[in-house]
C-alpha cells in the first residue's frame, strides 16, 4: 500500500531520514532504517575536513527547531570505512554532499560515484555557513550549471538538488536544475537564518548567532512550496519541512510530493517516527478508501 518510485528509486514507504539528522555514522543510520524509514540520507560530505560552527548548534525554541551545525564533514578522502559499513543497510542511502564551487561539487561527486550511493543529494540549500550551499541556489543559471555538470558524473545514479527556500528565485531555480537533467527536486532545506537572544545576558544563543528553522512551524510554508514546485516542473518532488504525522505526509503528497524527507520529527516523536507516520497513512488511507499513494500525489489542484 505504501511502496512508492522516485527517479527509478524503490521505496517500500515514502519516508526518508533526512540529511544532518542522525546521519553521522552507518550504526545509526541502520537504526534508522530498522525504524521504518523508506531510506536514509548520509550527513553532508565536503571537499575537506570540515569541523563545523561552535556549540551551541542547535535549539528548540517553542515551536521548531533552529540549527546551524555548519556542515561537518571527514571529507570525501576520508570514508572508506564509512562507505563499507554502509552497504550493510537494507534500504536505499543517499548521499548529501556540498562544495564551495562547482569543481568543488563535481570533485566530491566523482568520488561519491565510485561507491554506488541509491541517489545524490545536491546540497544547494545550506544557510549556515558563509561559503557553501544557498549561495547555489539562489541564482538559477549557477544551480543550471552545476546541476548539468553533476549529471555528466553521475552515471545511472540519479541527482537530486535541495533547493533553499531562503529566495525569491525558488521556482527560477528548480526549472533551471530540472531544464539540466535533476532526476528529482527535493523542497526544502531549513527556512530563515533566524535568531534567538538570551535576554539575560543580552547575547545570542547560538554559537553561530543565527540558524535555519525546521518543524512544525515551517510546515504550512514547505506546503505552499511543494504545491507552486508541482504547477512549475515537470519531475518528482520530496517534501521536506515540518513532517512528523501521516496526515502530514499525506498532506505534502496532495500538493504534489512524491516523498517526504523527515528530520526535526525525530526530535519530537522519537527514532520511529517513521514507523508511526506509515501506520497513520495506512489507517487513513483504509479509512478513506485510497489504495495507492499514487492516488494521492497532486490531487489537491
Amino acid at each position: 500500500m505504501l511502496t512508492m518510485e522516485i527517479a527509478g528509486l524503490k521505496l517500500k514507504n515514502p519516508t526518508i531520514l533526512a540529511a544532518g539528522f542522525l546521519g553521522t555514522s552507518a550504526s545509526i543510520l541502520k537504526r534508522v532504517a530498522d525504524s521504518g524509514a523508506g531510506a536514509v540520507t548520509i550527513k553532508s560530505i565536503g571537499p575537506e575536513p570540515r569541523e563545523g560552527n561552535p556549540n551551541p548548534t542547535v535549539l528548540c525554541w517553542g515551536e521548531g527547531l533552529m540549527n546551524a551545525v555548519g556542515l561537518p564533514t571527514p571529507g570525501y578522502k576520508n570514508m572508506t570505512r564509512e562507505w563499507a559499513e554502509l552497504k550493510d543497510i537494507s534500504v536505499p542511502v543517499i548521499a548529501s554532499f556540498y562544495g564551495g564551487s562547482i569543481s568543488e561539487f563535481v570533485e566530491v561527486a566523482e568520488a561519491i560515484v565510485e561507491n554506488k550511493p541509491a541517489m545524490l543529494d545536491v546540497n544547494i540549500g545550506c544557510p549556515n555557513t558563509k561559503k557553501h550551499g544557498a549561495v547555489f541556489g539562489k541564482d538559477p543559471e549557477t544551480a543550471g550549471k552545476l546541476i548539468n555538470k553533476i549529471k555528466e558524473v553521475a552515471g545511472s545514479i540519479p541527482v537530486m538538488p535541495k533547493l533553499t527556500p531562503n529566495t525569491d528565485n525558488m521556482l527560477e531555480v528548480a526549472k533551471a536544475c530540472v531544464d539540466n537533467g535533476a532526476d528529482a527536486i527535493a523542497g526544502f532545506n531549513t527556512w530563515g537564518p533566524g535568531m534567538v537572544i538570551d535576554v539575560n545576558v543580552r547575547k545570542p544563543v547560538m554559537g553561530f548567532k543565527t540558524g535555519g528553522i525546521s518543524g512544525p512551524a515551517v510546515r504550512p510554508l514547505m506546503v505552499k512550496g511543494i504545491y507552486d514546485l508541482y504547477e512549475k516542473i515537470d519531475a518528482p518532488i520530496v517534501a521536506v519541512g515540518g513532517i512528523m504525522y501521516g496526515t502530514d505526509v499525506i498532506e505534502a503528497m496532495m500538493a504534489g510530493a512524491t516523498a517526504v524527507e523527515i528530520g526535526s520529527g525525530i526530535h519530537y516523536r522519537g527514532i520511529d517516527v517513521f514507523s508511526k507516520a506509515c501506520s497513520e497513512m495506512e489507517a487513513w488511507m483504509k479509512e478513506n478508501g485510497v489504495k495507492s499513494l499514487e492516488e494521492l500525489v497532486g490531487s489537491a489542484h
